[in-house]
């Protein structure tokens, strides 16, 4: 039943995106013929170049529309291009906008629209006029033709034909709807290596600015903690040195005293910095996930269960991000999962390593849900990593990150 809805279920906006889109169809796709086939034709002219410049730019235009009306419509968000950058000089100029492979990708996006435009159509207006017309066909027949009109075969054949093609226009409009969508995404959205460079920027800001405030955090925790501990202790060994040398002999219960604090501050000054050092390289590391994943899952309230895979050690970048986001994930599902129990699965082979953590808690986990999730897809993202996040209300939730061993 619950299958039988979601074939049912289309969208308006599916629906008004099949209906209205076969004139955007056919002016898109006449556009980009006309300019193929101009452009070939004046190509060898004063005019070519200029034509195809002008017509290049029009094109951009055109694949702005038809983002924001994928968006608005069908629901699906295409990632804007970067602008054209603007040289000096109009030849600099127009050297660009030829050699811009989205307006190029944009003009291919308005060919292919053409034929799905008029699939659109006729599956969401000619089709359903075509089975109502079938449907009644009995009743066209007697009204057309004067007289009893007897009962037949064909009568019933048509209206079943009707009925059967009528249940098939949901899957049809939905079925073209996503097509729609594949295509806008892989042809109207930005370049792959403009896409590349746009998500290595946004990692190396977030890189930047989470070692930013690392350096803060850390220049305070040496200001506020350890630098006061040190003072302390340089106290106690000022009052030690006055301890040692009275006019009377030196007080040995004041000096047993002193001793004992300036150990315990020495102690507590040790534990600070080991406490400062293991979020710059955690000691465990030391050995390599294979022991460091089982200790850290050790501390962890939730019970977790591990299982490790690790065919080849992947880099020290690689694997202290891949700690490091364990560690998160570990801290999350404490948090906020409610969780029971929880698994721990990490694999490496092949030049990939892939880290997976499953709790049977309430779920609605996602990014950009405030747990941190999102920073953490923008960390991994700066070792060409991927986060994936499954959790679905009720749970279970199930994270996965995926990594190269070595960048």
């Amino acid at each position: 039943m619950a299958e039988r809805r979601r074939y049912l279920s289309v969208r308006g906006g599916e629906w008004t995106f099949a209906a209205v889109g076969l004139p955007l169809a056919l002016v898109g796709g006449g556009y980009a013929l006309a300019v193929l086939y101009a452009g070939a034709l004046l190509s060898l002219t004063v005019l070519g170049l200029p034509f195809v410049v002008a017509a290049l730019l029009g094109a951009r235009g055109l694949g702005a529309l038809h983002r924001r009306l994928v968006g608005r419509l069908l629901g699906e968000r295409v990632e804007e291009p970067a602008a054209l950058p603007r040289p000096v000089g109009a030849v600099a100029r127009g050297r660009v906008v030829l050699t811009d492979p989205v307006a190029w990708r944009t003009l291919l996006y308005l060919v292919l629209r053409l034929p799905l435009g008029v699939l659109g159509f006729a599956a969401a207006v000619a089709l359903p006029l075509g089975c109502g017309w079938l449907i009644g066909f009995p009743l066209w027949g007697r009204l057309l033709e004067p007289g009893p009109r007897p009962t037949t075969w064909l009568d019933a054949a048509s209206a079943l034909l009707g009925l059967v093609l009528l249940s098939a226009v949901p899957g049809a409009v939905r079925a073209l709807s996503g097509a729609n969508r594949r295509l806008a995404r892989l042809l109207l959205g930005p370049a792959r290596a403009q896409q590349r460079v746009r998500e290595l920027e946004t990692a190396r800001a977030a890189l930047l600015a989470e070692n930013t405030d690392q350096l803060r955090r850390l220049e305070r925790d040496l200001h506020d903690g350890t630098q006061a501990r040190l003072v302390a202790l340089a106290i106690t060994l000022s009052l030690l040195e006055d301890a040692l040398a009275p006019a009377a002999g030196p007080d040995l219960g004041r000096l047993h005293t002193l001793v004992d604090r300036a150990r315990g501050q020495t102690d507590d000054t040790i534990a600070e910095l080991r406490r400062l050092t293991r979020g710059i390289h955690p000691v465990a590391l030391d050995g390599g996930l294979a022991e460091a994943l089982p200790g850290l899952t050790a501390t962890s309230p939730v019970p977790v269960t591990v299982r490790l895979d690790l065919r080849e050690r992947p880099g020290p970048g690689v694997e202290r991000a891949v700690y490091f986001c364990a560690a998160e994930l570990l801290t999350n599902v404490a948090k906020h999962s409610g969780a029971r129990s929880a698994e721990l699965s990490a694999t490496a082979a092949n030049g990939l390593i892939r880290l997976l953590v499953r709790d049977d808690g309430h779920g609605g986990a996602a990014l950009g849900a405030g747990t941190g999730l999102t920073g953490l897809a923008e960390r991994l993202a700066a070792v060409d990593g991927v986060l994936r996040v499954d959790s679905p209300p009720g749970g279970p939730t199930v994270v996965t990150a995926e990594l190269p061993t070595r960048l």
